[in-house]
């Protein structure tokens, strides 16, 4: 073999062990979006509100517990072959008993795999968070109307 030949297979490993060795985990700090409102209503209305509006735009609700947090998930699409999807975690805390604050967390996530890890979701940092203010105004204005009594219609006398 000659020595050119040795130094490219010893580039080649080189260049194989660098890209294919584990290493630590990505730091993902600042990568979410945060948006929060606070609302005139008690835990549990707020609770089923929130998952009602999650419902009506259509998006993959995972419960973490009955105390307050909702994980949501935007259907999976595909960009240049990379399935990618938004991950909307909600987050309610009772303020009084009339009062909830909502809390809504946007992050962008990739389906992938590196060569010693199992495939799975990534996040990624999330760019647009028009839609979590849409799913807010929409849990607003769900709690709104459900407060207000609607006005009595009048039927006409019959003779």
């Amino acid at each position: 073999m000659s020595q050119r030949s040795q130094m490219q297979l010893t580039a080649l490993l080189v260049i194989i062990a660098a890209v294919g060795c584990a290493r630590a985990a990505r730091d993902t700090t600042g990568f979410a979006l945060n948006d929060f409102a606070t609302v005139n209503a008690p835990l549990m209305d707020t609770w089923q509100a929130a998952k009602a509006v999650l419902r009506e735009k259509e998006l993959d609700l995972y419960t973490r517990d009955k105390r307050g947090v909702l994980v949501a998930y935007s259907p999976m699409k595909r960009r240049f072959f990379m399935p990618e999807r938004i991950q909307y975690t909600i987050t309610l805390e009772e303020l009084s008993a009339d009062s909830t604050r909502v809390n809504l967390e946007t992050l962008k996530q990739v389906y992938g795999v590196t060569l010693l890890t199992y495939p799975g979701w990534h996040d990624r940092k999330a760019a647009d968070n028009q839609e979590a203010l849409a799913i807010l105004e929409a849990i607003q204005a769900k709690l709104s109307s459900a407060a207000t009594p609607e006005a009595p219609t009048e039927t006409p006398p019959t003779s």
